[in-house]
């Protein structure tokens, strides 16, 4: 799975690496986060088409981490659908109709994971974060999906009803990642960013042979700050060496 990640990069850098037309408007803008934690407002890199012209533009826009299906009674579900499987993504009723017509891509630096240590030596069992990055400090395109929820409690002219929300594609993890945790995001090569993005894009076989191992293996997995694994904590000392 992936639960945590980092993503500090600005929307001007964003926008010049994602070859963004559009990008979100001031009161949209996120802070910086060494602990994007799940229900957090997250950046997405998506196309969408002008409803008067049908011009499709690449855009940046901040999603809500946590899909929600468009026929869930509640934003609550969102917390428990963060992580798709690429393995059943395009066939699981809450996920399908993104994947074919509503997919992005979430930057981020690297993203966090897991280690049980057993006690020894008078100290307790703990769990050790580890952070997990490409080598060369390059930014990683997530592969995700993004779906459109309507509050049923609102009104259906209240632009503040709708909510736009995601989730992060995973499969068996590999190299560095896999000797910390069972499972990882997927990646996207930048070379296959206008097919994954491109929403007119629908061939479900195609689709899924776009997604990879993130860096293609060439991955850094080293312990940090344990003060991670708390989501109230935040700031650049959460990569500090651990251990």
């Amino acid at each position: 799975m992936c639960g945590r990640y980092v993503s500090t990069r600005s929307p001007a850098e964003l926008a010049g690496l994602f070859d963004v037309t559009s990008e979100p408007e001031p009161d949209q803008l996120l802070e910086p986060s060494w602990n994007v934690a799940p229900t957090d407002g997250v950046w997405a890199v998506l196309e969408r088409a002008d409803r008067d012209t049908g011009e499709v533009s690449r855009q940046l826009r901040a999603l809500r981490w946590g899909l929600v299906p468009s026929w869930a009674k509640s934003l609550d579900i969102g917390a428990k659908m963060i992580n798709a499987r690429v393995e059943t993504v395009h066939e699981k009723p809450a996920y399908r109709r993104a994947f074919a017509k509503r997919r992005c891509l979430l930057p981020a630096d690297g993203f966090y994971e897991w280690q049980t240590v057993p006690a020894s030596g008078g100290r307790k069992a703990r769990k050790q974060p580890y952070f997990i990055a490409p080598e060369d400090g390059g930014v990683m395109a997530l592969a995700g999906l993004y779906e459109f929820w309507h509050d049923p409690k609102a009104a259906e002219d209240d632009p503040g009803a709708w909510w736009v929300t995601c989730t992060i594609i995973t499969t068996d993890a590999t190299d560095a990642a896999g000797r910390v945790h069972p499972r990882m995001p997927l990646a996207v090569k930048a070379h296959d960013y206008e097919a994954w993005l491109d929403p007119a894009h629908q061939d479900t076989d195609d689709l899924r042979a776009l997604l990879t191992s993130p860096a293609e293996g060439h991955l850094d997995a080293r312990a940090v700050n344990t003060a991670v694994n708390s989501v109230r904590n935040n700031g650049p000392h959460l990569l500090d060496d651990g251990e």
